[in-house]
């Protein structure tokens, strides 16, 4: 591809010039990350655990916790070391995949949220039919339709974005490989690119809206 031998790395700017601050902003960073890992790792194993919590909004907050632990993952830990080693320089394989994680655990964030929402819908409005309809059956696929979402929307929004030349440089103004960030470095057309993520959007927000209701439609009906 024509972009990779335009440009080989990025530099990502951090929070400050100033060595002390840069060590301050690593401590911080670090504390929040291991809050985070914790709080995390104890949902997650006190839903494996405890059979009292086998239950389906359990299950998709378990699935929210691992979407969480991949997220922060992603970009705290680069963003970490750069502090303290003071160098900011990430390899443009680096950047692309640092890119696809982070929509695809966005992503996949947002279809599980919206999954969950229809859980509760279906516990409070229709709560006689709450058993037949969020089965396991029901659950497992739901939350592997999520998974499988985010990959497909996360490919395809990473793909779109390093189709494009980067020859505006290799600074990227975020301390992580922010996509806005990304296209400001372009120096080809980005309507059509727009146009790329208006569909992909499109796309991603049409399959939040059909991904509910297929799998208790065909339960009740059967």
């Amino acid at each position: 591809m024509s972009n990779q031998t335009a440009v080989t790395e990025f530099l990502l700017l951090g929070f400050s010039d100033i060595q002390e601050l840069q060590i301050l902003h690593f401590v911080v960073f670090l504390l929040l990350y291991l809050i985070s890992l914790l709080g995390d790792l104890l949902i997650i194993t006190a839903i494996a655990l405890d059979r009292h919590l086998h239950t389906p909004m359990y299950f998709f907050l378990m699935n929210l916790s691992i979407l969480d632990l991949g997220s922060i993952s992603v970009t705290i830990p680069k963003s970490m070391a750069s502090s303290l080693t003071n160098t900011r320089s990430i390899s443009y394989s680096g950047c692309v995949t640092q890119v696809f994680f982070f929509i695809f655990f966005a992503e996949t964030d947002f279809v599980l949220l919206t999954i969950m929402a229809y859980d509760r819908y279906v516990a409070i409005c229709k709560p006689l039919h709450y058993e037949t309809i969020m089965n396991r059956r029901a659950c497992v696929q739901m939350a592997a339709s999520a998974w499988i979402t985010g990959i497909l929307y996360s490919a395809l929004h990473t793909g779109i974005t390093f189709e494009i030349s980067f020859c505006g440089g290799n600074v990227v103004d975020q301390f992580f490989c922010e996509v806005p960030q990304l296209l400001n470095l372009a120096c080809s057309d980005l309507y059509l690119i727009e146009v790329g993520f208006l569909l992909a959007d499109g796309q991603g927000c049409l399959v939040r809206c059909q991904l509910c209701p297929f799998i208790p439609s065909v339960t009740l009906t059967a």
